[in-house]
């Protein structure tokens, strides 16, 4: 700090400069003391007076800053708006994780189908090795020379190559047989090795998916916890229904699938659950349709591929409505800008209206 600062003790100004080699004009014990004294007092008039400075300046800001609560909640708004937020980053996750659930499913379909054909085919291979071993066996017991017999013991020439036919006919049959032996083993190997390959990568995929399933639910919890504690109450029974599902459906599939959706308003929200009872948005779709005897595949990025692209302007009931530029989320459209979706956990199944979200496309099954 200068001699200048809020607490200098002496302004240098008024001390004489001491030369090197030369006395002090004003030195001695009593004439330290005296100072060390002024400098003191000096020390607590400076702090006094920035203590009182600081004290008002204090009450100044306070008249002027508004008090806040230092556990201010946010407002239900807020609430649902971080909820939304939250709920945009996790669904793409639940999506994933259905899309890999999916793969699984057709792998374990694909696992069966092999098994149901390599039954058969084991029993051919056991079959087939059994009468190999047996025609060793008794080549190994009688040898060359009960052919050698065979033949010398014929008296007519034509008998004789008769007979020489009929072993070299045995023999190229049992070459044959060896082969188809060996050929049915070696299809039972590469398709074995298949299945192999394919347990393997269910095992991985289980694996995998029980990490994030764990993540993914720990997540959800933590969102519904904090609902719970900032009071957010559940939706009522008549934000449902923003408009009305159609009173008379439109035959065929289409008018099936929307009847069976419109049917599951109110049911709650679950990721990974495909009905009756809980949905999450693909499931939701892909149960509607399968009660129309359309099957889609339990992912919003498979759906997408699985039915006709439709414009906007052209929507009718039962197209899927898909939203978000990574396609994570996907309703029903049931007409009149509306359409029912699973949205997020903590919210039923519900009408809503296309335009609350970014829209992409839309597409027509069947």
């Amino acid at each position: 700090m200068s001699s200048a600062g809020l607490i200098g003790i002496v302004d240098l100004s008024t001390v004489a400069t001491v030369r090197p080699g030369r006395r002090s004009p004003c030195r001695g014990p009593g004439v330290d003391l005296w100072r060390k004294g002024v400098a003191a007092v000096d020390r607590i008039r400076t702090f006094s007076f920035v203590r009182r400075t600081l004290v008002v300046a204090a009450v100044a800001l306070a008249g002027l800053v508004p008090a806040v609560s230092a556990h201010a909640e946010p407002s239900l708004p807020e609430i649902e708006r971080q909820l939304d937020e939250a709920w945009e980053k996790l669904e793409p996750v639940i999506e994933q994780y259905n899309d890999l659930h999916s793969q699984l499913l057709a792998n374990q379909a694909k696992a069966r189908s092999l098994n149901d054909t390599l039954t058969p085919l084991q029993q051919q291979v056991d079959a087939a090795m059994h009468e190999v071993g047996a025609m060793a066996a008794r080549q190994y017991k009688y040898g060359q020379a009960s052919v050698l017999n065979v033949l010398l013991s014929t008296d007519s020439p034509q008998t004789f190559a008769e007979q020489l036919a009929t072993l070299n006919r045995l023999a190229r049959n049992s070459a044959d047989q060896i082969s188809s032996v060996a050929q049915l083993r070696d299809g039972y190997a590469a398709d074995k090795q298949k299945i192999d390959a394919l347990v393997a990568q269910q095992q991985a995929q289980e694996t995998e998916l029980a990490v994030r399933k764990k993540s993914i639910q720990a997540e959800v919890d933590r969102l519904q916890a904090l609902r719970r504690r900032l009071g957010a109450s559940d939706i009522p029974t008549s934000a449902l229904y923003i408009g009305q599902c159609p009173a008379v459906y439109i035959g065929g599939a289409a008018g099936t699938a929307v009847k069976t959706a419109c049917a599951q308003i109110g049911k709650p929200y679950v990721f990974g659950t495909v009905g009756p009872s809980t949905f999450d948005c693909s499931g939701l779709t892909q149960y509607a349709w399968k009660a129309a005897g359309v099957s889609l595949t339990h992912y919003t990025g498979a759906q997408w591929k699985q039915g006709s692209a439709v414009s906007k302007a052209d929507l009718r009931p039962g197209d899927l409505v898909f939203f978000y530029s990574d396609l994570h989320h996907v309703g029903m459209y049931v007409g009149n800008n509306l359409m029912v979706h699973a949205s997020r956990a903590g919210v039923p199944v519900r009408m809503a209206r296309i335009d609350t979200m970014p829209y992409m496309g839309a597409r027509r099954p069947g």
